[in-house]
Protein backbone atom coordinates (compact mmCIF):
# COMPACT_ATOMS: atom_id res chain seq x y z
CA UNK A 1 0.00 0.00 0.00
CA UNK A 2 2.49 2.10 0.64
CA UNK A 3 4.05 2.17 -3.21
CA UNK A 4 0.49 3.02 -4.64
CA UNK A 5 0.43 5.96 -2.10
CA UNK A 6 4.16 6.89 -3.44
CA UNK A 7 3.03 6.63 -6.91
CA UNK A 8 0.14 8.53 -6.31
CA UNK A 9 1.53 11.36 -4.57
CA UNK A 10 4.21 11.47 -7.61
CA UNK A 11 1.59 11.74 -9.60
CA UNK A 12 -0.24 14.74 -8.15
CA UNK A 13 3.37 16.31 -7.55
CA UNK A 14 3.83 16.18 -11.84
CA UNK A 15 0.32 17.29 -12.33
CA UNK A 16 0.99 20.53 -9.78
CA UNK A 17 4.27 21.04 -11.78
CA UNK A 18 2.34 20.85 -14.91
CA UNK A 19 -0.93 22.92 -13.95
CA UNK A 20 -0.48 26.64 -13.49
CA UNK A 21 -3.76 26.94 -11.56
CA UNK A 22 -2.35 24.14 -8.99
CA UNK A 23 0.72 26.45 -8.67
CA UNK A 24 -1.18 29.10 -8.08
CA UNK A 25 -3.72 27.76 -5.50
CA UNK A 26 -0.86 25.78 -3.68
CA UNK A 27 1.05 29.20 -3.71
CA UNK A 28 -1.43 30.53 -0.15
CA UNK A 29 -0.26 30.11 2.86
CA UNK A 30 -2.04 26.94 4.54
CA UNK A 31 -2.54 24.99 0.96
CA UNK A 32 -0.43 21.94 -0.35
CA UNK A 33 -0.30 19.75 -2.97
CA UNK A 34 -3.12 17.81 -1.53
CA UNK A 35 -5.38 20.79 -1.41
CA UNK A 36 -4.46 22.63 -4.94
CA UNK A 37 -5.13 19.53 -6.93
CA UNK A 38 -8.33 18.99 -5.02
CA UNK A 39 -9.48 21.85 -5.55
CA UNK A 40 -8.22 22.27 -9.48
CA UNK A 41 -10.56 18.78 -9.67
CA UNK A 42 -13.35 20.24 -8.30
CA UNK A 43 -13.66 23.24 -9.79
CA UNK A 44 -12.95 22.16 -13.14
CA UNK A 45 -12.20 25.49 -15.16
CA UNK A 46 -11.03 28.48 -12.72
CA UNK A 47 -12.77 31.16 -14.91
CA UNK A 48 -15.96 29.51 -13.96
CA UNK A 49 -16.39 31.42 -10.60
CA UNK A 50 -16.56 35.59 -10.50
CA UNK A 51 -14.37 36.25 -7.72
CA UNK A 52 -12.56 33.48 -4.89
CA UNK A 53 -15.60 34.96 -2.67
CA UNK A 54 -17.99 33.04 -4.99
CA UNK A 55 -15.72 29.60 -4.95
CA UNK A 56 -15.93 29.99 -1.02
CA UNK A 57 -19.40 30.46 -0.70
CA UNK A 58 -20.11 27.81 -3.29
CA UNK A 59 -17.74 25.51 -1.11
CA UNK A 60 -19.67 26.78 1.86
CA UNK A 61 -16.89 28.39 3.64
CA UNK A 62 -18.62 32.17 3.76
CA UNK A 63 -22.45 32.79 3.07
CA UNK A 64 -23.65 33.57 0.08
CA UNK A 65 -24.76 37.16 -0.75
CA UNK A 66 -27.23 38.83 -2.71
CA UNK A 67 -28.55 42.24 -3.75
CA UNK A 68 -29.58 44.97 -6.21
CA UNK A 69 -28.83 49.20 -5.61
CA UNK A 70 -26.12 48.62 -3.07
CA UNK A 71 -27.53 46.70 -0.55
CA UNK A 72 -25.65 43.31 -0.04
CA UNK A 73 -27.60 40.96 1.71
CA UNK A 74 -25.98 37.88 3.65
CA UNK A 75 -27.75 34.58 3.52
CA UNK A 76 -26.53 31.28 5.33
CA UNK A 77 -23.58 29.33 4.70
CA UNK A 78 -24.25 26.23 3.07
CA UNK A 79 -22.82 22.54 3.22
CA UNK A 80 -23.53 22.40 -0.62
CA UNK A 81 -19.77 22.16 -1.60
CA UNK A 82 -17.31 19.47 -1.86
CA UNK A 83 -17.16 18.38 1.80
CA UNK A 84 -13.46 16.93 1.56
CA UNK A 85 -12.16 19.84 -0.22
CA UNK A 86 -13.92 22.11 2.74
CA UNK A 87 -12.05 20.46 5.18
CA UNK A 88 -8.60 20.30 3.41
CA UNK A 89 -9.11 24.41 3.54
CA UNK A 90 -10.14 24.42 7.21
CA UNK A 91 -7.55 22.00 8.56
CA UNK A 92 -5.09 24.89 6.08
CA UNK A 93 -5.97 27.75 7.44
CA UNK A 94 -6.01 26.65 10.89
CA UNK A 95 -2.30 25.92 10.56
CA UNK A 96 -1.16 29.07 9.78
CA UNK A 97 -3.56 31.16 12.16
CA UNK A 98 -1.05 32.80 14.12
CA UNK A 99 -2.96 33.12 17.59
Amino acid sequence: MDGQIDEIEQRLKIWNRQDRACQRIAAIPGVGLLTATAAVAAMGNPKSSKSGREFAAWLGLVPRQTGTGGRVRLLGISQRGDRYLRTLFIHGARSTDSH
